[in-house]
């Protein structure tokens, strides 16, 4: 396993972090701790889930994830060696979307209880909320960081425009600030302007302002669902349907071939190359799948690999 800082925290963490949204769900609950167990066998410390994982599951709620982390980091007694992150401001089932005090209190309590400890590493906003006042939020997420209740604080499905205003308040309020963001993000890029409901896809404006501020992006999603694995079930969405892209995916599967590599694995190698630093949210139905993905570490891409995937063009 390879490490990375996460933004400017000073902290080292795993160049792959595992995303557990279907842990106690659709992956139950001995597959999960088989995965898991892997994972950090493997070396990796980086796990993300979500409050709301899985809610729009039949027969879910939200909160499945978080349980089943906190039934696996007891049973392992692991807690200090595992960086965990996850997500408040999305309780769609009950308060809704929102990052009001009251809300982020009440919620992020309950994720403590779910999860059985008494802290996490990395606590997100899952979905921006124009209707708080940035403050309001971020001198919450201050008092949850002063008693030692979160380390650190990420931004997900944020715009670059409104990061910069929540640093504006943070340097005006001398708070703490976002330090990662986590964005829909592939090798892949969709059409400007293309929707995505709730969901933001990183676009050049937010990895700019990434690179200029030194935050880590996140990248959800980045094997878009197995589109790039060969499997002839899987296509482009729509939004991602574009002449540019099929010259990309012309040139991955080039670079791949020539590395040994998979596709799948040849999108988190340019990953781990690129800069701003990236670090891939991978999911896992299973442990086979689990190595497919970590063994991209083991195969670094050449500066010449890079520029010819980065350059890519019709």
């Amino acid at each position: 396993m390879q490490y990375v800082a996460l933004g400017k925290t000073g902290v080292q963490v795993s160049a792959v972090c595992l995303g557990a949204m279907r842990f106690g769900s659709v992956t139950d609950e001995a597959k999960s701790f088989q995965i898991l167990d892997a994972f950090v066998e493997a070396g990796g410390t980086f796990i993300d889930t979500a409050n709301v994982y899985a809610c729009w599951i039949p027969g879910c709620k939200g909160g499945e994830s978080e349980t089943l982390l906190g039934r696996w980091m007891k049973a392992r007694r692991n807690r200090d060696r595992i960086f965990l992150a996850t997500k408040t401001g999305s309780r769609l089932q009950a308060t809704g979307r929102g990052l009001k005090p009251a809300q982020l209190r009440s919620e992020f309590e309950a994720s403590l209880n779910r999860l059985q400890t008494d802290h996490v590493d990395l606590l997100y906003s899952h979905f921006d909320d124009p209707d708080t006042p940035v403050a309001e939020t971020m001198q919450t997420y201050a008092e949850m960081i002063r008693s030692g209740r979160a380390r650190f604080l990420g931004a997900s499905n944020f715009r670059a425009w409104r990061l910069g205003e929540v640093r504006h308040t943070c340097e005006k309020l001398d708070l703490p600030d976002y330090v990662c963001v986590q964005q829909r993000y592939s090798y892949a890029q969709p059409v400007a302007g293309s929707p995505f409901g709730a969901q933001v896809a990183a676009n050049e404006d937010l990895v700019e302002y990434c690179r200029q501020y030194s935050l880590t992006l996140m990248a959800y999603s980045p094997l878009l669902g197995g589109v790039y694995g060969g499997r002839t079930d899987k296509k482009f969405e729509i939004p991602y349907q574009s002449a540019w892209n099929d010259k990309r995916m012309e040139i991955l599967k080039t670079v791949a071939a020539e590395r040994g590599l998979t596709p799948n694995q040849a999108v988190l190698a340019w990953m781990f190359c690129t800069q701003p630093p990236v670090i891939p949210l991978v999911g896992a139905g299973n442990v086979e799948q689990l190595r497919e993905n970590l063994a991209a570490l083991n195969t670094p891409l050449t500066s010449e690999d890079t520029a010819r995937l980065n350059k890519a063009d019709v």
